[in-house]
């Protein structure tokens, strides 16, 4: 949880985001040494960014030293120190001396410098600041994890030879890397809404900390439409959080979600901000039609009220847009909704040979849907067996096979009642 806020800091005061990375994770296996024995410090935060920021005051010495600059070391640290803000609230939350005033976004867009590749910036960045593993950014791209690796060896590589200061950029270069910093936090919070692995759902800690960034940035662009469509998808989607999990932990879909359960106060923000975005005059974006989509769900008091030929025709905008097979499929299933499952069907079957979704759990998962509802009981077990093996989060895991069974039932049901 805090290793993103002390790589951000220790970057800042470094100057190399690879040594930032090392020096945090020595600081957290230092904790994993000491704390069973001495006991967990009562400030756990505090105490590792003390230990990670001593190891830069060393990295820092040794660096002058070697230069033969023994007038200047003490100059420095102490320059470095303040810069650093020994009090790790005021670090994150009141670094004052630049456009930005938060650590954790600033090194986003430094991450985000236009001298990296858009797909190196947004791995390196998901990688160190986003708490993603190689394997789950891996997933959301839907490419292989070596391709991935690679990827972000490149961009820490990239970014130490061409010496890039690790500040905030101007205001006016904010624009040329924002659409790379929102698809950034829009990653982070889509693997906090939607688990791609583990054993649980939700990692609501990602969907707070890209909820915060991106409610800074809105601060920071107000004029930028696609930064307030990002911000209301993230508040819509949040609403929903209390009603998508039950008590056990298990997975409640939409359709059958308690809506008096969503609230209705983080609903109003986001149909607030979507309506900035849509003030700005240049059209809805692809943050603010999923946002728009997003909107159609929360103002359907019952599901039942769903208007699902709009959401039908914003997904087609979407595709226009923004086309991609992950677009189309959830384009198919607001078809199913809207005209009927074999209109949402066809859509699927178009996508069975499409390279990116080759191992993406979802494809099979809705296809399987789709047949249940079409009576094709036998084939919906096979999709939905199928959708249970590829994906890695177990709760979605157990959900999938569950489906498999009552539509395996289902089928025996139906062969019984044959004459």
């Amino acid at each position: 949880m805090e290793s993103a806020r002390i790589i951000a800091l220790l970057a800042r005061m470094l100057r190399d985001v690879g040594q930032a990375e090392e020096l945090a994770q020595d600081a957290l296996v230092l904790a994993l040494e000491r704390w069973p024995a001495n006991g967990v410090p009562e400030q756990p935060a505090a105490w590792l960014m003390a230990v990670a920021k001593n190891r830069a005051l060393d990295v820092l010495r040794h660096r002058q030293m070697h230069q033969q600059k023994e007038a200047a070391i003490s100059y420095e640290i102490d320059n470095q120190l303040q810069d650093a803000a020994p009090d790790l609230d005021a670090a994150v939350a009141n670094a004052l001396e630049n456009d930005i005033g938060d650590d954790l976004l600033r090194l986003v867009f430094v991450a985000c410098h236009p001298v990296l590749s858009t797909d190196g910036r947004v791995a390196l960045t998901l990688r160190m600041l986003g708490g993603l593993s190689t394997d789950e950014i891996a997933r959301a791209f839907l490419v292989p994890e070596k391709t991935v690796a690679q990827r972000i060896v490149r961009a820490k590589r990239t970014l130490a030879e061409a010496r890039v200061p690790f500040e905030a950029p101007r205001a006016h270069e904010l624009g040329e890397r924002l659409a790379s910093v929102l698809q950034v936090i829009y990653l982070i919070y889509n693997e906090g809404y939607s688990a791609s692995a583990g054993a649980d759902w939700m990692r609501p800690a990602l969907c707070e900390e890209a909820l915060r960034l991106g409610r800074i940035l809105a601060g920071l662009q107000p004029e930028e439409p696609e930064v307030h469509g990002l911000v209301a998808l993230m508040e819509i989607q949040s609403s929903r959080a209390r009603a998508r999990v039950g008590p056990q932990g298990e997975p409640i879909l939409l359709l059958e979600q308690d809506r008096s359960r969503w609230d209705q106060l983080l609903i109003r923000r986001g149909l607030a901000a979507l309506e900035r975005a849509g003030q700005a005059g240049r059209g809805l974006g692809p943050y603010g039609l999923q946002a728009a989509i997003a909107a159609c769900h929360a103002r359907a008091r019952q599901a039942g009220d769903t208007d699902w030929q709009r959401i039908a025709a914003l997904y087609d905008a979407l595709a226009q847009l923004s086309p991609s097979p992950i677009v189309e499929l959830n384009r198919a299933v607001a078809l199913s909704m809207a005209y009927g499952p074999q209109a949402g069907l066809d859509v699927v079957d178009g996508l069975l040979d499409a390279p990116a979704l080759k191992n993406y759990h979802l494809l099979p998962s809705v296809r399987g849907d789709l047949l249940a509802k079409l009576g094709r009981h036998d084939e919906a077990r096979i999709e939905f067996e199928r959708a249970a093996s590829l994906t890695q989060n177990e709760r979605e895991r157990q959900l999938l096979l569950a489906r498999a069974t009552q539509t395996g039932v289902s089928a025996d049901i139906r062969t019984r009642a044959q004459p």
